[in-house]
Formats: C-alpha cells, structure tokens, sequence
C-alpha cells in the first residue's frame, strides 16, 4: 500500500479550512525555547537579533575596565568608586526598528511530512521574530495572503498589535492558488515609507523569478526565509501517493529505489541552488529552515541563530 502523505487532503477545498493550531499553541511551543535548560533561549536570540538588525542610536549596555586610550568622559565613577579601580561605560547601537512579515497563504503551505506543515513552520518563525520585537520595542507590519492587493497590516509597536498581526499569520484560512510573492513585495515596497527589514516567509516553490525583489531590497533590509519540507530533504524509505495541493494533481513516487531517490535529491538540490542564486543577485539575505521529524522549536531556533551569527560576523547588519 503507499505511504499517503498527511496533507494530500488540502485540495482547493480543504485549503480554506479553519487552521489545525491556534496563536496560543503557537505561542506555548515557542515558550520553551525560554523554559528548556541547556538549549537556545529567547534572550540569546534576541541579542543575536539586536545586534545584527541595529541602526544608529546608542543605548547603554555595560561596563569594562578602563585602558589606556579610552575617553575619560565615559568612566562610570560610581562603579570606579565601588570597585577602586577605573571603568568605563559601553553603548551599543539601537533604533526603532521596523519589521514587516511577508507570508505565503497559498495552498502550498498545508503541505509537509513531518512535524509540522509549512504554514506552522512558518508561524513559529514568525513567533520567534515577534517575541523579538516586543522585546525590543519594534513595530511590526504583515502582508499575509496570495497577492500585492491583500490588505497589509501597517507597522505597529505594542504587545497587542503585534500578537494580533501574528494570530493573523497562525489562524487566517489559505487560499487555493499559488501565492505571487513579486506582488506581495511590490506592494509592501511600494507601501513602505521608511525603511523596513522585511521577512518573506514562503517554501519558494516553483521557478518563477520574483521580479521586484531587487528593487525592494534596495530600499529595505529583504530576508528571504525559505521553508524546506520534510519530504524534499529527507523522504522516508516508502512508496508515496502525493497530491499537489494547489491543482489536485496526483502521483505515485517510489523512494524505495535508490534511483528515484537520487534523481529527487538533485532535482530538488538545483531548485534550491537557483533560488539560493536568485537572492544573491537581488541582494537579499536568505537561510533555510527544515521540517523536523520531531516537533522540536530548536529546528526554528538553530537556523535563526545562525542566520543572526552570520549577519554580525560579515558586518553587513543594516
């Protein structure tokens, strides 16, 4: 018998259907990267994302000891005084940011093979960034849909309207056709009067290029996060009945046979190196985040560390 993947029931009809999570299981899987000893927690992610999202404020951060060549005007003389030997004070640079959230609702997004769907990869993603920018006093924005005409959440800062934009991203039913994400960035570009860093969160499928990238990753910060289902990086020894879940289209794959897994394996390895390309060339950042086979929240914080890391080593933090 083959192996029925779990969301070849997302036909048109079924795309629509109410989400199978709500904001508070979003919200609770996310906590425990707070709660778990031993593994990433949110503070360490925040500061990874203070410092590779910063602008040109200075805020108070801590205190050293002084050597010979600081400025003397930034001793601390009350820790001097404390201590009986001189500090210094240290400041970080810091602003206002403003965060806008691209997501995909196209049918696509019900898919996956593992833990968790597309779509609830992509709300953690987004949960973990959100948590950030409360944190942090950011405004946050949202185009959540298939198309530049669905309505874009302006950016605001305060908890409420941040975790309204997010219940919006976990609980706003998808829509059958593909999402055209050139669109959804032309219109956030276009809507956009100050300078933004602008998240896409899509599994990027198919090969059409998206044509406004460029334009808008010159005026904003573009971080393309692109979710890799389960099923494309690590499909199980078995024979699928797979259906496409944007125009029903059925097949039977038999990833039993080391030829067929071989040929799967490089055809998806192209499509990634191509888009991979396509956000080099449009001068946007991008990382990969992969369906885990276990419902594990360190699958969404290891890639974003990572991301943050890679950001401050190469000192292109905009």
């Amino acid at each position: 018998m083959p192996f029925r993947l779990p969301w070849t029931a997302a036909t048109p009809a079924a795309a629509a259907a109410a989400p199978d999570e709500s904001l508070a299981d979003v919200l609770a899987a996310v906590r425990r990267l707070e709660l778990a000893p031993g593994r990433l927690v949110t503070d360490v992610l925040s500061g990874g994302f203070r410092s590779s999202f910063r602008g040109g404020g200075v805020e108070f951060h801590d205190v050293r000891e002084y050597v010979e060549g600081d400025d003397p005007r930034a001793v601390d003389w009350n820790v001097t005084a404390r201590l009986g030997r001189p500090f210094v004070k240290r400041f970080v640079e810091e602003r206002e940011r403003t965060l806008v959230f691209v997501v995909d609702h196209g049918a696509g997004m019900a898919a996956g093979l593992g833990a968790w769907s597309l779509r609830q990869m992509a709300a953690r993603v987004a949960a973990c960034l959100c948590r950030m920018a409360i944190a942090n006093h950011d405004r946050v924005g949202l185009l959540a849909g298939v198309s530049g005409s669905d309505r874009l959440v302006p950016p605001k800062k305060g908890p409420r309207h941040v975790l309204r934009a997010l219940r919006d991203v976990v609980e706003a039913p998808l829509r059958p056709q593909r999402a055209d994400l050139s669109s959804m960035l032309a219109a956030v570009g276009g809507r956009l009067r100050r300078r933004a860093v602008v998240f896409v969160l899509s599994d990027f499928a198919g090969a059409q290029p998206l044509a406004s990238l460029p334009s808008v990753a010159q005026r904003h910060d573009v971080v393309c996060v692109r979710l890799v289902a389960r099923e494309l990086h690590a499909p199980p020894h078995a024979l699928l009945d797979v259906v496409d879940p944007r125009g029903g289209r059925s097949a039977v794959l038999d990833f039993t046979a080391a030829a067929v897994r071989a040929a799967w394996s490089a055809r998806v390895g192209a499509w990634r190196a191509a888009r991979h390309a396509e956000f080099a060339r449009a001068g946007a950042d991008s990382f990969e985040v992969f369906g885990p086979a276990e419902a594990d929240i360190d699958a969404i914080g290891q890639p974003l560390a990572r991301c943050f890391r890679r950001r401050s080593l190469r000192g292109t933090a905009r």
